[in-house]
């Protein structure tokens, strides 16, 4: 039976993909170890170049130990002694490629890096230079790495480069070496997840009996399957027989015929980068702060910006306003003399609005206590969303929380200075009230002029002129108790009506300013944690998405 690559092959998912991990990364700035993201924008980055190059070859590299025949392997593939094997291996820390079907491939050969002295174009795809057995390897790119054990450090470096660039890696271990904990936990375990583009071949099998040669291939699928790659092709050759090297051609062929291995790779790198990033999010995707936090807030700050000073100082500013509207004109000048609470905080509008928007309020200081409120409040707003977040995220949240707190007096005193507290609007019904008070300051004057005329008379024995009168009282008596008495009583009922609409007024000068407290709220507390809630939620649709597609 001949082997076949296995896995997810979603070519169409891959621009989304990477959609979605670029989305993540810019929401993960400043959120996430710098290592991860340098990582998974690494990965984006050699997509973002893999998808520019020909999509007709497929990069296939053989890696290995020193000694595990790969170089041997590689020849017996190309079909000539290519690269050196042995003793007569150089000493550079260069790959070696072979390529079938040279067009188009020139521009992915150099982004491979692999110098031109060591790479070979002898397969142009005609039927003479197809490889025995008639399988059509016209598009692949083989790649022998330096010995990934080597002693040489640049040897390691080179093979940590291509193994992150290439489309299909083939490990090719030994007998003596395939448990080789430097090969499972530096490569192998890594790769976990690159099911669909990872071949081991167990090589060298002509040195073991066919018993032993079982017992090898079942302890490497065991490790292998360890390491996560549960799906990953194992085969058995020998580079000195031949045996199994049909095999290992029929899956080579079959990743080239079907040009699925570069976005199977790349789907894996993107996969396996969200991965990593996914430790450093939540799973909440919440992107608002609850009302009960809002209001909580909201009425923490309108404590410490003074809104019940300001409320008591409206109604009892409305009343005096009333009253020297409304009350008994010889004894309106007593109330003038009292000063206006709302002119004393300094929110009465001047006849100038610019004067205004430049003067600050005299409402009194927040304690300790409403201080302390209004931390404690901001806290709840942050931890209400935050708590169940990675610590990056939430002390971010809990600096766009606090980060304009210096500012936060300062736009309190504006918006409670900016407001409009309603409070000098005065009703109709009060210059009615108004004139009615001094006809009836008239009729008592007439009244009362005319009963000392009578007196005056009275006085000088004059005869008594005629006097009108109503039930049996004069009209002049008349007038002047009743203009006296009706205007206490109209004054009286003028201040319970007063009373009345100023409570209604507090009521909504109050409102007034917890809107406009609300937005201060809005724009320097909640705002700034609500865009920080919203970055963690477009870094998990974003992972989600560089995920699942």
């Amino acid at each position: 039976m001949i082997a076949r690559l296995r896995g997810r092959h979603r070519r169409s998912d891959l621009p989304s993909m990477l959609t979605g991990l670029d989305e993540a990364l810019a929401a993960l700035e400043g959120r996430a170890d710098p290592a991860e993201l340098a990582a998974a924008q690494a990965v984006t980055a050699r997509a973002g170049e893999r998808l520019r190059l020909s999509g007709e070859h497929t990069v296939v590299a053989l890696a290995g130990a020193t000694g595990s025949g790969k170089s041997s392997l590689f020849n017996a593939l190309v079909g000539g002694e290519v690269s050196p094997v042995g003793v007569r291996r150089p000493t550079t820390s260069r790959a070696h490629a072979c390529v079938w079907g040279a067009e188009n491939a020139a521009p992915l050969v150099q982004w491979l890096g692999v110098p031109r002295k060591q790479t070979t174009w002898p397969h142009g795809g005609t039927d003479e230079h197809r490889h025995v057995g008639q399988q059509d390897l016209d598009g692949l790119v083989l790649l022998d790495l330096p010995d990934h054990d080597s002693t040489a450090a640049d040897h390691r470096l080179e093979v940590d480069r291509l193994v992150r660039m290439v489309d299909l890696l083939v490990w090719v271990v030994d007998p003596q070496k395939y448990a080789d904990a430097a090969l499972h936990e530096r490569y192998l375990r890594p790769l976990s997840g690159h099911d669909a583009v990872t071949v081991v071949v167990l090589n060298q099998v002509d040195t073991l009996s066919p018993d032993a040669v079982n017992q090898c291939v079942a302890d490497l699928r065991r490790l292998i399957d360890d390491d996560g790659l549960r799906r990953a092709v194992l085969l058995t050759t020998s580079a000195r027989t031949g045996a199994g090297l049909d095999g290992l051609v029929a899956v080579l062929a079959e990743a080239v015929r079907g040009r699925r291995a570069r976005n199977d790779r790349l789907v894996a790198d993107v996969e396996a980068a969200a991965a990593v990033l996914s430790d450093g999010v939540g799973a909440n995707t919440r992107d608002e702060v609850g009302a009960a936090e809002r209001a909580q807030l909201v009425e923490a700050l309108a404590g410490a910006a003074g809104v019940s000073v300001i409320g008591s100082a409206v109604e009892q500013s409305w009343n005096l306003q009333a009253a020297g509207r409304m009350g008994w004109p010889p004894t309106r000048w007593l109330r003038r003399m009292r000063p206006d609470p709302l002119r004393r905080l300094h929110l009465r509008p001047s006849d100038r609005g610019e004067v205004r928007s430049m003067v600050r309020s005299s409402v009194p200081e927040p304690t300790p206590v409403q201080q302390a409120q209004v931390q404690t409040a901001v806290r709840r707003v942050s931890g209400s969303v935050a708590d169940d977040l990675p610590r990056p995220w939430r002390d971010a949240v809990r600096r766009a929380a606090g980060g304009s707190s210096a500012d936060l007096r300062d736009a309190l005193d504006a918006s409670v200075v900016g407001a409009d507290l309603g409070a000098d609007r005065r009703p109709a019904w009060w210059r009615l009230g108004g004139l009615l008070q001094w006809l009836l300051v008239v009729a008592a004057l007439v009244g009362a002029s005319w009963l000392l005329l009578l007196a005056f008379g009275a006085y000088l024995r004059l005869p008594d002129p005629p006097t009108p009168d109503v039930g049996g009282i004069a009209v002049p008596t008349l007038l002047l108790v009743g203009g006296v008495v009706l205007g206490w009583l109209l004054s009286a009922v003028g201040r319970a009506m007063a009373r009345t609409g100023a409570r209604l007024r507090r009521r909504r000068a109050e409102s007034r300013l917890r809107d406009s407290i609300g937005a201060v709220a809005q724009r320097l507390v909640i705002g700034p944690v609500e865009a920080e809630l919203a970055r963690h939620a477009t870094a998990v649709r974003g992972l989600d998405r560089a995920r699942t597609g």
